[in-house]
């Protein structure tokens, strides 16, 4: 919603562009058949259909809306996604407009109670969270789909029915020129909380929904303030309830704040109510300047998901398959790692590089990630809006507690998002080898990044998996064969010798200077990890197992599962 006077889509930071909606070669008597279709043009289905870029597949990208989403919407983007953005060639532009931060603070009736600093460190190429408002996150993946020269968009094409077929997919896209079927090889369904697609294969999302409401208001003022998270546990400004307030470019405050018991929702959303309560939350915080009200929308906390994110040859992929409370900012960064991990995997099946059934890993890693998800973002969701008289009383004592106690103050941890360890996946068949290991990142994990002399490490990995060999000096021959079976079997394979050579046309010396890599992931000459295309850990030896490292491979290439 937008102030009294002004237009939907009338900012006072972002110009909204208008799509034309084309017309359809289908309309016209053409039948091709897509190899993927896209059904969302967000942040999530735009992710996917860079990660398919990559790879040299075309995607179609369906929208029915004429324009980018409104609002700050999802609004922090953590360090994780943005190794996404880098991986699909649009981080630049994200570094270059988004406010990277580290700490936050967490106050309890205007005295602080818990300070927030989240792990960071020279290793790391890019902030633990960045702010950054949708509007923007849209506009830079757009860009870069045009960019790609294999990104094809219809905007104002909404789905209207979906025929599942196991040969493929015939979608019924309603536009203004006419009602089409549009056939497709597989559908990504990025269609949001709402998904129609949902609806249209008869499913629904499994769960709990939270009582608890939120308005989200962002507003427009010169505030000399960090940038960093607020969290007020009744603050005077909202008695009872909770205040969450971030900055964000453009000189936008993004804040959500509780509504009280018995308040209602209709009049929550009234604008004199929101200058009310806002122009009050402002005045707690300190600021007594100006301030323009730009835009507000209400929320409530859930937990749902599919019960399977794969039905056939349809895909879903963010909230269509699952919606997770904003708390420790999971939504949007969950959903990109929906997007990358299926995006690799379809495009290595649509390449011939991998077998179909390497698909059938998505919906039981991306699951298990929602799950974890959950189970983390429960237990903010209970403390940041309790759902019971019960807990209200529990988090009334603990908030007391922790302006005494350091035990009771760790409560107010918001658990910022990390990064799922597929620790139990099938890609990850030997995870057990994780015994030999004292440190380093382990099987199914993120890998962990380290400054080189010459950039990051990530800066240096391939396009598909990443062999990580350590050596001093000449690679032993057993270790030489076996990347060159690595690479018979994945022709995009890179073998990264560190401290070490290897005469093959996959592999390229890694200089390590003073071992610090080989510190950090506890290496001694001869340990080898192989890596992902999504950056996941598929597996480490602490000395080299041609056999199973093979089998790792050729379980992420599907051919064993």
């Amino acid at each position: 919603m937008r102030p009294e006077g002004r237009g939907p889509l009338d900012s006072l930071y972002f110009s909204y562009p208008h799509f034309v909606a084309e017309r359809a070669a289908e309309l016209d008597g053409n039948r091709p058949v897509h190899p993927v279709v896209i059904v969302g043009a967000g942040p999530i289905g735009m992710t996917a259909a860079l990660t398919l870029a990559r790879y040299g597949v075309e995607s179609l990208v369906l929208d029915a809306k004429p324009t980018f989403n409104d609002g700050s919407r999802a609004t922090c983007i953590a360090r994780s996604s943005f190794h996404i953005f880098e991986r699909i060639g649009a981080v630049e532009a994200f570094l270059a407009k988004a406010l990277g931060w580290t700490t936050g603070r967490s106050s309890y009736r205007g005295r602080e109670i818990y300070r927030l600093t989240m792990p960071d460190s020279d290793d790391e190429k890019f902030r633990p969270m960045y702010n950054l408002q949708q509007q923007f996150t849209e506009q830079f993946l757009y860009d870069a789909c045009l960019a790609s020269g294999r990104v094809t968009f219809r905007w104002q094409s909404e789905v209207t029915a979906t025929d599942n077929r196991p040969g493929g997919v015939t979608l019924t896209v309603a536009s203004p020129h006419g009602a089409y079927p549009l056939a497709a090889t597989w559908v990504l369904a990025a269609d949001g909380a709402r998904s129609a697609m949902r609806g249209q294969l008869g499913l629904r999302l499994k769960g709990d929904n939270y009582e608890g409401r939120y308005v989200i208001a962002d507003v427009k003022m010169a505030f000399d303030h960090p940038t960093e998270r607020r969290a007020l546990f009744d603050p005077a400004s909202n008695p009872g309830g909770t205040v969450l307030m971030h900055k964000q470019p453009d000189a936008i405050w993004r804040v959500d704040y509780q509504l009280r018991d018995g308040e209602s929702p209709e009049e929550a959303v009234r604008e004199a109510t929101i200058r009310a309560r806002v122009g009050a939350i402002l005045a707690d915080l300190g600021h007594d300047g100006p301030w323009e009200l730009e835009w507000w929308s209400i929320y409530t906390a859930n937990t749902l998901a599919l019960d399977d994110y794969r039905h056939g040859r349809v895909i879903f992929i963010g909230d269509s398959a699952h919606i997770v409370p904003i708390f420790g900012v999971r939504g949007l960064n969950n959903g990109l790692a929906d997007a990358h991990n299926i995006g690799w995997k379809l495009a290595y099946v649509l390449n011939g590089a991998a077998d179909a059934r390497l698909l059938d890993s998505y919906s039981p890693e991306r699951r298990g990630a929602t799950l974890d998800v959950f189970a983390n973002a429960t237990k903010s969701t209970r403390f940041m809006t309790p759902p019971t008289s019960g807990h209200r009383l529990v988090r009334e004592a603990v908030l007391s507690l922790a302006l005494t106690e350091d035990f009771a103050k760790a409560f107010a941890n918001p658990r910022q998002m990390q990064p799922y360890t597929y620790g139990a996946s099938p890609l990850t068949p030997f995870a057990g080898r994780d015994a030999e290991f004292d440190a380093g990142p382990v099987s199914g994990a993120a890998l962990a990044n380290v400054r080189l002399a010459d950039g990051f490490l990530s800066d240096h990995l391939g396009d598909g998996f990443t062999a990580l060999v350590f050596a001093d000096g000449a690679v032993p021959g057993e270790t030489a064969a076996l990347v060159a079976a690595l690479a018979t079997r994945e022709p995009r394979l890179r073998a990264l010798i560190v401290g070490g050579t290897l005469d093959h046309s996959c592999a390229v010396p890694l200089a390590d200077s003073g071992g610090h890599l080989a510190s950090a992931y506890d290496a001694l000459p001869g340990t080898v990890y192989l890596v992902r295309p999504d950056l996941h850990v598929a597996g480490r030896w602490r000395r080299a197992v041609p056999a199973e490292i093979l089998a790792t491979l050729d379980a992420g290439l599907g051919r064993s599962l």
